[in-house]
């Protein structure tokens, strides 16, 4: 959109792009992020299943028994609720980056690239935090 030049058409249309382009973005990434968490936590967990019951002949019920001794519910319902935190990371990044595209499309590589990296690295130290957060809290 900013080689487009769709952008500055929005701006000279009196649009603000944060609203029309970056609100959107960010708010339907902090609600899709818990719910493609729980759908990656199940199917690791029915991956897991599968798989031990294929090479360590575990039964399904006694997989199921074991992940409820060895998994809390706690710890699901951390993940899920850490998730719209990273998912507004990412967003806000990707958005902040696409602003900063020039009009060639070499810079769009380069600028994606930025992006997925300063997101990777901000989510790891959000969640750093999380951990010391939820330490000092007991959880």
């Amino acid at each position: 959109m900013k080689i487009t030049e769709e952008i500055d058409a929005m701006r000279t249309m009196g649009f603000d792009p944060l609203l029309f382009l970056v609100q959107p973005r960010i708010i339907a990434l902090m609600i899709v992020m818990p719910l493609m968490i729980f759908f990656a936590d199940m199917v690791g967990i029915l991956a897991g299943m599968f798989i031990s019951n294929i090479h360590l002949n575990l039964s399904y019920g006694e997989f199921l028994r074991r992940l409820q001794v060895a998994l809390e519910v706690k710890h699901v319902w951390i993940g899920l609720f850490k998730g719209p935190f990273f998912a507004f990371l990412i967003a806000a990044i990707a958005c902040f980056r696409g602003f900063q595209v020039s009009k060639s499309t070499e810079s769009i590589g380069r600028y994606t690239a930025i992006s997925v990296v300063n997101a990777i690295f901000l989510v790891i130290a959000c969640d750093a935090l999380f951990s010391v957060l939820f330490t000092e809290l007991g959880i």
